[in-house]
Protein backbone atom coordinates (compact mmCIF):
# COMPACT_ATOMS: atom_id res chain seq x y z
CA UNK A 1 0.00 0.00 0.00
CA UNK A 2 1.76 3.82 -0.66
CA UNK A 3 1.63 6.29 1.42
CA UNK A 4 -0.97 8.45 -0.72
CA UNK A 5 -3.23 5.23 -0.58
CA UNK A 6 -2.66 4.70 3.51
CA UNK A 7 -3.40 8.73 4.77
CA UNK A 8 -6.47 8.53 1.84
CA UNK A 9 -7.73 5.83 4.28
CA UNK A 10 -7.46 8.05 7.41
CA UNK A 11 -8.72 11.17 5.66
CA UNK A 12 -12.02 9.55 4.54
CA UNK A 13 -12.90 8.82 8.58
CA UNK A 14 -14.36 11.37 10.68
CA UNK A 15 -12.06 12.42 12.99
CA UNK A 16 -12.93 12.83 16.90
CA UNK A 17 -13.22 16.27 17.74
CA UNK A 18 -9.95 17.59 20.40
CA UNK A 19 -12.16 19.21 23.60
CA UNK A 20 -9.21 21.22 22.93
CA UNK A 21 -10.03 21.83 19.83
CA UNK A 22 -7.92 21.58 16.17
CA UNK A 23 -4.03 21.09 16.39
CA UNK A 24 -1.97 23.97 15.88
CA UNK A 25 -1.05 23.85 11.92
CA UNK A 26 2.38 23.20 10.45
CA UNK A 27 0.98 23.11 6.74
CA UNK A 28 -1.80 25.55 5.24
CA UNK A 29 -2.97 24.13 1.91
CA UNK A 30 -4.55 26.89 -0.01
CA UNK A 31 -7.30 26.76 -2.52
CA UNK A 32 -5.75 28.91 -5.41
CA UNK A 33 -9.10 30.06 -7.34
CA UNK A 34 -11.34 33.50 -5.69
CA UNK A 35 -9.26 32.07 -2.17
CA UNK A 36 -6.02 33.98 -3.57
CA UNK A 37 -7.05 35.16 -7.27
CA UNK A 38 -9.38 38.20 -7.57
CA UNK A 39 -11.57 36.74 -10.23
CA UNK A 40 -13.95 39.64 -10.43
CA UNK A 41 -12.08 41.01 -13.59
CA UNK A 42 -13.31 38.03 -15.65
CA UNK A 43 -16.82 39.90 -15.96
CA UNK A 44 -14.68 42.47 -18.28
CA UNK A 45 -13.54 39.39 -20.46
CA UNK A 46 -17.25 38.77 -20.80
CA UNK A 47 -18.51 42.11 -21.64
CA UNK A 48 -15.29 42.56 -24.18
CA UNK A 49 -16.82 39.48 -26.24
CA UNK A 50 -20.35 41.29 -26.08
CA UNK A 51 -21.66 38.93 -23.36
CA UNK A 52 -23.23 40.22 -20.53
CA UNK A 53 -20.96 40.18 -17.07
CA UNK A 54 -23.52 38.31 -14.54
CA UNK A 55 -22.66 35.37 -17.13
CA UNK A 56 -19.38 35.08 -15.60
CA UNK A 57 -20.28 34.11 -12.14
CA UNK A 58 -23.07 31.43 -13.52
CA UNK A 59 -20.26 30.04 -15.91
CA UNK A 60 -18.03 29.77 -13.10
CA UNK A 61 -20.58 27.79 -10.78
CA UNK A 62 -21.33 25.64 -13.57
CA UNK A 63 -18.32 24.13 -14.26
CA UNK A 64 -17.86 23.83 -10.90
CA UNK A 65 -20.89 21.60 -10.53
CA UNK A 66 -19.77 20.08 -13.94
CA UNK A 67 -16.42 18.87 -12.23
CA UNK A 68 -17.83 17.33 -9.14
CA UNK A 69 -20.47 15.56 -10.76
CA UNK A 70 -17.39 13.63 -12.99
CA UNK A 71 -16.06 13.39 -9.91
CA UNK A 72 -18.67 11.52 -7.93
CA UNK A 73 -19.11 8.99 -10.75
CA UNK A 74 -15.57 8.30 -10.97
CA UNK A 75 -14.18 10.03 -13.91
CA UNK A 76 -12.46 12.51 -13.88
CA UNK A 77 -11.55 16.20 -16.74
CA UNK A 78 -9.01 18.47 -16.63
CA UNK A 79 -10.59 22.66 -15.40
CA UNK A 80 -9.35 23.72 -18.66
CA UNK A 81 -11.24 21.19 -20.96
CA UNK A 82 -14.40 21.67 -18.43
CA UNK A 83 -13.92 25.22 -18.49
CA UNK A 84 -13.85 26.19 -22.50
CA UNK A 85 -16.61 23.69 -22.68
CA UNK A 86 -19.00 25.04 -20.15
CA UNK A 87 -18.23 28.53 -21.91
CA UNK A 88 -19.41 27.14 -25.36
CA UNK A 89 -22.55 26.33 -23.43
CA UNK A 90 -22.56 29.48 -21.73
CA UNK A 91 -22.00 31.60 -24.80
CA UNK A 92 -24.14 30.11 -27.08
CA UNK A 93 -26.83 32.75 -28.21
CA UNK A 94 -25.46 35.75 -27.02
CA UNK A 95 -24.65 38.36 -29.59
CA UNK A 96 -21.01 38.10 -29.62
CA UNK A 97 -19.04 40.40 -31.40
CA UNK A 98 -16.79 37.74 -32.73
CA UNK A 99 -16.63 33.71 -33.28
CA UNK A 100 -17.44 31.55 -30.65
CA UNK A 101 -13.93 29.83 -30.44
CA UNK A 102 -11.96 33.33 -30.33
CA UNK A 103 -14.71 34.73 -27.70
CA UNK A 104 -13.58 31.27 -25.79
CA UNK A 105 -10.35 31.69 -26.19
CA UNK A 106 -10.11 35.68 -24.87
CA UNK A 107 -12.03 34.63 -22.01
CA UNK A 108 -9.59 31.74 -20.89
CA UNK A 109 -6.88 33.93 -21.06
CA UNK A 110 -8.56 36.43 -18.45
CA UNK A 111 -6.98 33.68 -16.04
CA UNK A 112 -3.22 34.39 -16.77
CA UNK A 113 -3.46 37.75 -16.19
CA UNK A 114 -5.58 37.72 -12.57
CA UNK A 115 -4.55 39.73 -9.72
CA UNK A 116 -4.29 38.50 -6.25
CA UNK A 117 -7.15 39.63 -3.64
CA UNK A 118 -5.36 42.81 -1.63
CA UNK A 119 -5.56 41.18 1.60
CA UNK A 120 -2.92 38.03 0.36
CA UNK A 121 0.26 39.64 0.16
CA UNK A 122 0.25 41.04 3.57
CA UNK A 123 -1.13 37.89 4.68
CA UNK A 124 1.23 35.22 3.37
CA UNK A 125 4.09 37.32 4.96
CA UNK A 126 2.28 37.01 8.16
CA UNK A 127 1.85 33.76 7.58
CA UNK A 128 5.05 32.84 6.87
CA UNK A 129 6.91 34.84 9.79
CA UNK A 130 4.49 32.53 12.31
CA UNK A 131 6.58 29.71 10.43
CA UNK A 132 4.09 27.40 8.91
CA UNK A 133 4.78 25.74 5.82
CA UNK A 134 2.30 26.93 2.74
CA UNK A 135 1.20 25.23 -0.17
CA UNK A 136 -1.92 25.36 -2.57
CA UNK A 137 -3.93 22.52 -4.22
CA UNK A 138 -6.24 23.77 -6.41
CA UNK A 139 -8.73 21.92 -8.95
CA UNK A 140 -7.29 24.00 -11.13
CA UNK A 141 -3.86 23.46 -12.98
CA UNK A 142 -0.42 24.35 -11.04
CA UNK A 143 1.04 26.68 -14.09
CA UNK A 144 -2.21 29.01 -13.18
CA UNK A 145 -1.07 29.24 -9.74
CA UNK A 146 2.31 29.64 -10.47
CA UNK A 147 1.42 32.43 -12.86
CA UNK A 148 -1.06 34.26 -10.16
CA UNK A 149 2.01 33.96 -7.40
CA UNK A 150 5.02 35.35 -9.65
CA UNK A 151 3.12 38.38 -10.67
CA UNK A 152 2.30 38.96 -6.96
CA UNK A 153 5.93 38.34 -5.98
CA UNK A 154 4.69 35.15 -3.51
CA UNK A 155 5.76 32.12 -5.22
CA UNK A 156 8.80 31.71 -3.00
CA UNK A 157 6.58 31.55 0.10
CA UNK A 158 5.13 28.34 -1.41
CA UNK A 159 6.63 24.92 -0.66
CA UNK A 160 5.14 23.43 -3.28
CA UNK A 161 2.40 23.97 -5.61
CA UNK A 162 -0.72 20.90 -6.31
CA UNK A 163 -3.47 20.47 -8.74
CA UNK A 164 -6.41 17.60 -8.14
CA UNK A 165 -4.66 16.67 -11.95
CA UNK A 166 -2.25 14.19 -9.72
CA UNK A 167 -4.97 12.69 -7.69
CA UNK A 168 -7.46 11.82 -10.29
CA UNK A 169 -10.25 13.68 -8.28
CA UNK A 170 -11.13 17.26 -7.95
CA UNK A 171 -11.99 18.54 -4.14
CA UNK A 172 -13.86 18.25 -2.27
CA UNK A 173 -13.48 14.27 -2.30
CA UNK A 174 -11.30 12.99 0.35
CA UNK A 175 -8.84 11.56 -2.26
CA UNK A 176 -7.78 14.74 -3.13
CA UNK A 177 -6.84 16.35 0.00
CA UNK A 178 -5.05 12.49 0.68
CA UNK A 179 -2.75 13.85 -2.58
CA UNK A 180 -1.92 17.04 -0.93
CA UNK A 181 -1.12 15.23 2.33
CA UNK A 182 0.70 12.61 0.90
CA UNK A 183 3.11 15.05 -0.61
CA UNK A 184 3.56 16.85 1.90
CA UNK A 185 3.85 14.13 4.46
CA UNK A 186 1.51 15.75 6.93
CA UNK A 187 -1.17 13.84 9.26
CA UNK A 188 -4.58 14.98 8.35
CA UNK A 189 -5.10 16.52 11.80
CA UNK A 190 -1.35 18.56 11.36
CA UNK A 191 -2.66 20.57 8.09
CA UNK A 192 -5.31 23.25 7.46
CA UNK A 193 -7.12 23.65 4.30
CA UNK A 194 -7.69 28.33 3.79
CA UNK A 195 -10.47 28.41 1.29
CA UNK A 196 -13.39 30.82 0.44
CA UNK A 197 -15.70 27.92 -0.80
CA UNK A 198 -17.84 26.69 1.64
CA UNK A 199 -17.61 23.34 -0.18
CA UNK A 200 -14.29 22.94 0.14
CA UNK A 201 -14.11 23.71 3.74
CA UNK A 202 -16.87 20.56 4.04
CA UNK A 203 -15.18 18.64 1.97
CA UNK A 204 -11.74 19.22 3.54
CA UNK A 205 -13.49 18.82 7.70
CA UNK A 206 -14.82 15.23 6.41
CA UNK A 207 -11.22 14.22 5.35
CA UNK A 208 -9.68 15.31 9.00
CA UNK A 209 -8.15 18.54 8.06
CA UNK A 210 -8.69 21.60 10.41
CA UNK A 211 -10.07 24.70 8.36
CA UNK A 212 -9.97 28.49 7.81
CA UNK A 213 -12.84 29.58 6.07
CA UNK A 214 -11.75 33.06 4.66
CA UNK A 215 -15.13 35.25 4.63
CA UNK A 216 -14.48 38.56 2.72
CA UNK A 217 -18.30 39.18 1.73
CA UNK A 218 -19.38 39.22 5.43
CA UNK A 219 -21.95 36.40 4.15
CA UNK A 220 -23.32 33.45 6.37
CA UNK A 221 -22.04 29.83 6.05
CA UNK A 222 -24.04 27.37 5.01
CA UNK A 223 -25.86 24.89 7.89
CA UNK A 224 -25.88 21.84 5.87
CA UNK A 225 -22.10 21.94 5.42
CA UNK A 226 -19.75 20.96 8.37
CA UNK A 227 -18.47 24.56 10.00
CA UNK A 228 -15.17 25.47 9.77
CA UNK A 229 -12.36 25.86 12.87
CA UNK A 230 -11.64 29.20 11.90
CA UNK A 231 -13.10 31.86 10.00
CA UNK A 232 -11.45 35.16 8.72
CA UNK A 233 -11.92 38.26 7.44
CA UNK A 234 -8.90 38.35 5.08
CA UNK A 235 -5.60 36.15 5.23
CA UNK A 236 -4.51 38.96 7.24
CA UNK A 237 -7.01 38.07 9.88
CA UNK A 238 -6.22 33.94 9.95
CA UNK A 239 -2.53 35.11 10.64
CA UNK A 240 -3.95 37.12 13.55
CA UNK A 241 -6.27 34.34 14.32
CA UNK A 242 -3.16 32.12 14.22
CA UNK A 243 -0.90 33.92 16.46
CA UNK A 244 -3.04 34.17 19.22
CA UNK A 245 -4.00 30.61 19.61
Amino acid sequence: MTAEHSLEGIASRDHPESPDGPREPTLLIFDVNETLSDMSPMTQRFEDVGAPAHLASSWFAGLLRDGFALTVVAASGSFALIAEEALRISLHGQPLNRGTEEAVQHIMSGFAVLPVHSDVPGGIDALTDLGIRLVTLSNGSTTIAESLLDRAALRGHFETLLSVDDAGAWKPASRAYAHALARCHVDPRDAMLVAVHPWDIDGATRAGLGTAWINRSGEPYPGYFRAPDITAQSLIDLADQLNKR
